[in-house]
């Protein structure tokens, strides 16, 4: 693709603006993107810039914090203000001091904020079936309570296969 500046050299630096609900695009070389005052020579993107631009979105938080105070880790001495503008935490402890003001980060960034992380396949096969048991369980809980006693049943049976070591099918 060749620059939309001046058409001379490949475009490098590709820009989507949105205005106003419309989409341009534009397509510079280097030298025209420094001109446009587009590119910094400087411009750098790290994981912090991601997490500082994702605490001062403003958008409403899903549990009530008072955000007033600005608490200050014991530990490092770390204020939750200082986190919020490099995304960095001082100390292992900083996650315990600011936890209540994390849970809706972690959440829009995980989408949840229990780690499950992945099993391994040769090694995993245990932990696999705990989680799928622990999960019947839940799903078992629920038919009770919707009186879904066939349902329950069922759900009973496959726990009992797992547990006795079958596949539960």
């Amino acid at each position: 693709m060749i620059c939309n500046e001046c058409g001379k050299k490949p475009a490098t630096v590709h820009i989507t603006k949105i205005e106003n609900g419309k989409k341009t695009n534009m397509h510079l070389c280097e030298q025209c993107a420094l001109a446009k005052g587009v590119l910094n020579i400087n411009m750098g993107f790290s994981i912090n810039d991601l997490l500082a631009g994702m605490l001062n979105t403003g958008t409403p938080m899903p549990i009530k914090v008072d955000f007033m105070e600005d608490p200050l880790c014991p530990v490092c001495g770390m204020k939750y203000s200082k986190f919020r503008e490099t995304g960095r935490f001082g100390c292992g402890n900083c996650y315990k001091t600011f936890g209540d003001r994390l849970i809706p980060l972690f959440r829009r960034i995980h989408g949840n904020i229990n780690h499950t992380g992945k099993i391994p396949k040769r090694t995993g096969g245990k932990l696999k079936i705990a989680r799928e048991i622990e999960s019947l369980k839940i799903q078992l809980a629920n038919a009770i309570n919707n009186e879904e006693y066939e349902k329950a049943a069922e759900l009973r049976d496959k726990i009992r296969a797992l547990e006795k070591g079958g596949r539960g099918e």
